[in-house]
């Protein structure tokens, strides 16, 4: 690939030349909707002809862009697949200088799919959970924070690093008050436990799913199954930390046992506890701070890879808490 660059008066136009021509039906998609959405995230024109890209922009917008299909370019000269996700990814990557390309050594391997970094954010928390025994990710919501956290679970049991995955969530509120709800404990639980159902399928067929469940390699429990237990040679997830209380947390914090690691991930915005009291991931973060070996990662709006309307919406009400605070001094 070869790149050339012209300046005009309103933009800039530059002039990308690939060297495989059999990839680029990839990298421009179908009817070149890869392209459209570039065009559309970078606000840029794109022309394509032959083995060569035009990109008419600002000198700003027009190196995103550039930046851009540079790197997924050369994910596709690595043998790897372009979805929709991958190209918001790289726009979000090259917006902040660092390389988007990503590459086997980026990824969490699982069953069904490789899970990548699709933010810098996210990157950051990637290595975070490959080198601490603690970590705690606060973000809002669709940052990846479970997630990401459940893929690397997988990838550790499939690779026989850990001999088991506990995932466990405060049921409802930090009280557990389940007893009005219909069914046995499965059913009352279940509900409240889907999240995590849902990115484990995400990384495993079903049937590994229930067998794995079955053998008790899998185990998702309510927080209050976890009292008075040591969790060894296992990876342990606490989703929704925001809704524990303080001595919930440092009940589930202590369960740390030999070979294990363990990921509390909660947004501190979506607190339900009852008026006045205490978040235990609060108390967490204030009080583990300066302890060596946990890891604190807080990931933004910039980390949000669902919809757009949803980064959207969570800097509306990041702004809204914001200026409360300002006019509350």
């Amino acid at each position: 690939m070869s790149d050339t660059a012209a300046t005009g008066r309103s933009a800039d136009v530059r002039r990308m030349t690939f060297d495989d021509n059999a990839l680029l039906p990839v990298l421009y998609g179908n009817h070149d909707r890869h392209l459209v959405r570039i065009e559309q995230l970078a606000n840029v024109q794109l022309s394509a002809r032959g083995n060569q890209l035009a990109i008419a922009g600002s000198a700003d917008d027009a190196a995103i862009a550039h930046k851009t299909i540079a790197a997924l370019y050369e994910r596709l000269k690595r043998g790897l697949s372009i979805e929709m996700a991958d190209i918001d990814a790289a726009v979000r990557f090259a917006r902040t200088g660092a390389d988007g390309a990503g590459g086997d050594e980026d990824g969490i391997r699982t069953r069904r799919r490789t899970v990548q970094a699709r933010s810098p954010g996210q990157r950051t928390y990637l290595a975070a959970l490959r080198e601490r025994d603690m970590v705690f990710a606060l973000g809002p919501a669709g940052s990846g924070k479970t997630y990401l956290a459940v893929a690397m679970g997988v990838s550790l049991l499939l690779t026989g690093k850990v001999e088991r995955i506990v995932l466990s969530r405060p049921a409802v509120e930090a009280g557990e008050r389940l007893g009005f709800l219909p069914g046995d404990m499965k059913e009352k639980i279940d509900p409240y436990l889907r999240p995590l159902y849902d990115a484990l399928h995400d990384m495993l067929p079903a049937e590994q799913i229930a067998n794995r469940m079955e053998s008790g390699e899998i185990e998702i429990a309510p927080l209050a199954f976890m009292r008075g237990r040591t969790l060894a040679h296992c990876f342990v997830i606490l989703d929704e930390a925001q809704n524990t209380t303080p001595m919930q947390m440092r009940m589930f914090v202590t369960r740390l046992g030999e070979g294990s690691r363990m990921v509390i991930t909660g947004d501190p915005s979506q607190t339900d506890l009852p008026g006045g009291q205490r978040s235990g991931l609060a108390d967490a973060v204030d009080t583990l701070k300066d302890v060596e070996g946990v890891r604190f990662i807080r990931l933004t709006s910039k980390d949000v890879v669902r919809h757009d309307l949803v980064t959207r919406i969570v800097e509306a009400y990041d702004a809204r808490d914001k200026k409360n605070k300002s006019d509350n001094r």
